[in-house]
């Protein structure tokens, strides 16, 4: 992740706290909806809640539509709006900002979706081979990946957790959720299923991506994930790495540069023109825009799943 992330000092979300009574009457907030108030850190999150609490729960999402999540750094306001809520749903260290004012809140129930499932260290490379021309995989390890909601089965997992959480912090509704969560984990296993028989046969398991997103999915299918970047989305590659991916791209049977919807596709674009390489969308679902192949979790993730089989010549 890049360092100035890291710099938002614990005495920022303390003032924020501090600063409740003069935001609450501003923000949307919790508390006044007569709802269970769930505020999500970003968009997966968002989803889930409101698919799992239906007509039961009042969302708000810390992360605008169309703004980077990585980037988020949380206002007064947004801090407010968190303590005045019932429950927070956030991924612990994907936003630097929001982990220290929910650690600074006294929200009561707090639901980090990275301790729902199991999280692992991904690089630029990863997923289901180890391509002999990578010299150095693990020195360019950036610790855990947070992407878990690309891979079905994590996600289903998160899903199922949040839906305990929301039966005890809820109890007046918890058959509602329990029945939510149940139909969610369903549509989700039925997901992973079309990818697995949708990927099963491929001319090629490698794809390259502009950041790292997509390595628990690809270890879920068998594929392997050339990142152009790590795990931070908008760091700059090196020339060597460039030059890699190039004699990767050859040497695998690579025909397309994935892009994504929410930074700049300008290196993508770069690197496949050089290289012979067609450019096409693989959305890692962080946000939903106008720009976004689907409305809502489901759609895009089916059109990754078309995008993937179109670019690894699918059988």
């Amino acid at each position: 992740m890049n360092v100035r992330r890291h710099l938002i000092p614990a005495v920022a979300a303390a003032a924020a706290l501090a600063a409740l009574s003069a935001c609450s009457t501003d923000s949307v907030a919790a508390g006044d909806s007569g709802k269970f108030d769930v505020v999500a850190s970003f968009y997966p999150m968002a989803f889930l809640a409101e698919q799992i609490g239906g007509d039961h729960v009042h969302v708000t999402s810390l992360t605008e539509p169309g703004q980077e999540p990585h980037d988020l750094e949380i206002s007064a306001r947004q801090t407010a709006q968190l303590q005045e809520s019932d429950a927070v749903l956030y991924l612990k260290n994907l936003q630097p900002s929001v982990d220290d004012a929910v650690n600074q809140s006294e929200i009561r129930t707090k639901i980090d979706a990275a301790s729902l499932t199991s999280l692992e260290k991904h690089g630029n490379e990863v997923g289901g081979h180890a391509a002999e021309h990578d010299d150095h995989p693990d020195d360019e390890l950036e610790g855990l990946d947070p992407h878990v909601w690309l891979d079905p089965v994590r996600y289903a997992q998160i899903a199922e957790g949040v839906g305990k959480a929301f039966e005890k912090a809820d109890p007046d509704h918890a058959a509602a959720y329990k029945a939510n969560t149940a139909a969610l984990v369903k549509k989700l296993d039925a997901l992973n299923t079309k990818f697995e028989n949708g990927l099963k046969n491929t001319d090629t398991k490698v794809f390259i991506t502009t950041h790292a997103a997509f390595g628990y999915l690809a270890e879920r299918y068998g594929l392997t994930e050339e990142a152009i970047n790590g795990l931070d989305p908008e760091s700059e590659p090196s020339a060597a790495r460039v030059k890699d991916l190039e004699k990767m791209a050859k040497a695998d049977g690579v025909t397309t540069v994935f892009y994504e919807t929410l930074v700049s596709d300008k290196t993508a674009k770069t690197i496949a023109s050089d290289a012979g390489l067609k450019t096409d969308v693989l959305d890692p679902i962080e946000g939903i825009t106008a720009k976004s192949r689907g409305k809502d979790y489901f759609a895009v993730q089916e059109a990754n799943l078309k995008a993937l089989q179109g670019a690894l010549g699918a059988k």
